[in-house]
């Protein structure tokens, strides 16, 4: 699986946010976008899953697998998102949160399937609680599992991180990374904390926007 932006542009107005930006991510690799606000580092991820405020414009393309996808549908982008907040359902329980991303099978199979990446992820016996029963750390995990089980073919990161306290934070990031290479899937993650970035990410650095000088 690839994921490959080809001169990608934002603009707000007048204001460039990012110009001409090219990159190409390939199974399992990360690339890092990091910059101050404004920079362009959340639209670059709306734009990419389909969700780009009316008021930016954008040109450029993105290519995931083949597949040309800036011009589709959200739902049919095949791309998961994760953000600050963890956005569980929370009136399902983690169980039930991760049998919403499960494609459609036998009841049986797809709750085996979503035991399985709970004990993963070292959330065994859990799958019965409800979001507000469980830890920040906890709840996180549960995220990121419903995400890699509606099988993205690319992982997009929004600081998921941020909020965590700095040990809690290290595992998370490990985990996530882990989970993203084993799977093949390629990530974008944007953060403004050089901490987040794996060994090995290809890091792009934006700038405050700037006026278009045309």
């Amino acid at each position: 699986m690839s994921l490959v932006l080809d001169h990608v542009s934002l603009r707000l107005g007048s204001r460039v946010l990012i110009d001409r930006l090219s990159a190409t991510v390939g199974p399992g690799e990360v690339l890092a976008v990091m910059g101050p606000s404004g920079s362009g580092k959340s639209s670059l991820l709306a734009w990419l899953c389909g969700t780009l405020p009316p008021a930016l414009q954008a040109q450029g393309r993105a290519c995931l697998n083949g597949r040309e996808i800036h011009t589709l549908p959200l739902a049919q982008r095949r791309v998961g998102i994760l953000f600050q907040d963890d956005l569980l359902f929370p009136h399902l329980t983690a169980l039930e949160n991760l049998l919403f991303a499960l494609p459609a099978g036998p009841r049986a199979e797809r709750v085996a399937q979503a035991q399985a990446a709970l004990a993963r992820a070292e959330l065994a016996g859990l799958g019965d609680r409800q979001p507000h029963q469980l830890s920040g750390g906890q709840r996180s995990r549960v995220a990121v599992l419903r995400a890699l089980l509606a099988r993205p073919e690319a992982l997009l990161l929004d600081e998921p991180f941020s909020r965590l306290d700095v040990a809690l934070r290290a595992r998370f990031r490990a985990f996530v990374f882990a989970q993203a290479r084993e799977a093949g899937i390629p990530t974008v993650l944007v953060t403004h904390d050089a901490a987040d970035v794996p060994e090995g990410a290809c890091v792009l650095a934006l700038h405050p926007a700037k006026p278009d000088d045309a």
